[in-house]
């Protein structure tokens, strides 16, 4: 919501958007930005990316190993072309990045102007890609998050304690 913490929501973003590389079944891929919270979330999960370190996971410096195989990263990497067709902003391209070591990677992406009915929004992607999409109320939100098949978990983040015990209920 646009009383958040955006700090804290673009931490906990990156964290369950790209932990495992997006490959585990509580990740996320899609977060849903209310009103004037957009943008600042954008740019706060911008400034993160790049201090992601992506590599084998036989070095500990590394965060993010690997995709599982290469048909995978291969699929991951297509949905990052179908969002532009579809009308979605690809503002990082995981595609582009440069890896040492052998394996099958693709960096972390970040996709905005996201809507239903996109394959970005609509496949469940287990890869390193975020999906942003923009609605312009609480109301609108929930209706995405409740409309979802797959809804196996939500957040919200705000610091209106009434919000919060709401969308418990809602």
């Amino acid at each position: 919501l646009p009383d958040a913490d955006i700090g804290m929501a673009a931490d906990a973003a990156v964290s369950a958007a790209y932990g495992s590389a997006g490959e585990r079944c509580m990740s996320i891929s899609v977060v849903v930005a209310v009103g004037s919270s957009a943008d600042p979330f954008i740019e706060a999960v911008k400034e993160r990316l790049p201090k992601i370190k992506v590599g084998p996971g036989s070095d500990p410096q590394n965060e993010m190993g690997p995709l599982i195989t290469l048909e995978h990263r291969n699929k991951v990497a297509s949905y990052l072309e179908g969002a532009a067709a579809e009308g979605a902003s690809v503002l990082v391209d995981g595609r582009d990045a440069q890896f040492e070591g052998n394996g099958f990677f693709l960096g972390v992406s970040l996709i905005d102007n996201v809507k239903p009915g996109m394959k970005v929004y609509d496949d469940e992607i287990f890869g390193p890609v975020l999906c942003v999409t923009r609605v312009s109320s609480y109301a609108e939100a929930l209706e995405l998050v409740n409309s979802n098949q797959y809804g196996n978990g939500t957040a919200i983040f705000t610091r209106d304690g009434g919000a919060a015990r709401q969308y418990q209920f809602d």
